[in-house]
């Protein structure tokens, strides 16, 4: 091999370092904008943006499952509202997802599984019956999308990257974008295995409603305690 190959190898490795530091450099500096957007909106901002987001979520998985599923009853047949493993399988797994969860937060520095305080701003006034209609609707949205649109078209690796990359606020948190990535991918390998969008749908909800309320709960707490003191 001459020394200009060598040459020219080394230049192409270059290239490409540069290449991903500047998606990188321009991932940092997407984040830090949507942080500093988020710290600017209002409680009820906020929730809206929610509202909005799921909202188009839904809309884009209508889209692409009507472009790729051949009938409405292949897509249905995805839904088994009578299965017992909703319950068996859904709940043990969620159970399990909040006792990682609890340890994390129990024994690793707040700063590394910190999301901003966004989902503390969204949840902690918020009461509990509308707390649990907002993650009812987040479980259902998310989950008709990546599990029962795209990880049936695109593969379990595909649906968990893109679930990934939808919560881009978690890119600067290596904890928190570790934790979504094992978390959609375990929900899709239970997809997999049951073939039933009901049991992540409620294994999603379980989660997201345990996470919520607690939020909702230590804040009142906190008021309470500031009262007496």
């Amino acid at each position: 091999m001459s020394l200009k190959h060598y040459f020219y190898m080394d230049m192409s490795k270059l290239e490409s370092k540069g290449f991903a530091f500047r998606i990188r450099k321009r991932s940092v500096r997407m984040v830090s904008k949507q942080e500093e957007i988020v710290k600017q909106l209002t409680e009820k901002q906020l929730l809206f943006h929610l509202y909005m987001t799921q909202l188009l979520l839904m809309i884009l998985a209508l889209i692409i499952g009507f472009i790729l599923f051949d009938s409405w009853g292949e897509f249905t047949q995805l839904w088994d509202l009578k299965d017992v493993k909703i319950i068996t399988w859904g709940a043990s797994f969620a159970f399990f997802v909040i006792i990682i969860d609890l340890f994390i937060m129990k024994f690793v520095p707040k700063h590394l599984y910190d999301d901003g305080g966004i989902n503390e701003k969204m949840f902690r006034r918020l009461p509990y019956g509308h707390i649990l209609i907002v993650t009812m609707i987040i479980s259902v949205t998310e989950e008709i999308l990546f599990r029962g649109v795209l990880q049936v078209h695109s593969g379990i690796w595909i649906a968990s990257l893109i679930f990934a990359l939808a919560h881009i606020r978690y890119l600067r948190k290596w904890l928190l974008l570790i934790t979504v990535v094992v978390l959609s991918f375990m929900l899709g390998v239970m997809f997999e295995v049951t073939n039933n969008i009901i049991i992540t749908i409620f294994a999603h909800f379980l989660i997201d409603l345990f996470f919520a309320s607690k939020i909702r709960f230590d804040y009142l707490q906190s008021r309470r305690g500031e009262k007496y003191e």
